[in-house]
């Protein structure tokens, strides 16, 4: 169960052709009056908001960083005014996903958290195809 959803995750960064991944169209540059930093801060924006409404007061970041890697920055100020930031990145290896967080704090995603992190990049992907690119998530064509 656990490789079958690694290997659609899989799938889903870079997909079965890997001209149609979302790094793979960042560095097409298919709006190129865009650099690719303003591409990824149109993608973040979209993953901002896959895991509801951002709290008022809060900056939230979800956003695929390369075919390997994803990134969740969420950042506010606390009740005694100072900035708090909290950082996961994830990382595609063979063995699985691979969650690093600040202490440093290293695991593998599993059970529920491997099932949601597919969930939410397959719908950040899908997103992201049709909002940024203007692409069929499924084929990678031009949307009319």
């Amino acid at each position: 169960m656990v490789k079958r959803v690694l290997t659609k995750t899989l799938k889903l960064f870079v997909g079965d052709d890997l001209s149609l991944g979302l790094p793979k169209l960042r560095k097409k540059r298919p709006l190129k009056k865009l650099s690719e930093r303003e591409l990824l801060a149109l993608e973040s924006e979209i993953g901002s908001e896959l895991f509801g409404e951002v709290p008022k007061g809060h900056r939230r970041e979800f956003f695929c960083l390369d075919e390997k890697t994803w990134m969740w920055h969420e950042e506010w100020i606390d009740a005694k005014h100072k900035l708090k930031t909290h950082t996961i990145k994830y990382e595609v290896t063979d063995r699985g996903i691979l969650k690093t967080q600040p202490g440093p704090r290293y695991s593998y995603l599993e059970g529920d958290e491997l099932r949601n992190f597919s969930i939410a990049t397959q719908m950040y992907y899908e997103q992201v195809a049709r909002q940024v690119y203007k692409r069929d998530p499924e084929t990678g064509e031009k949307l009319v």
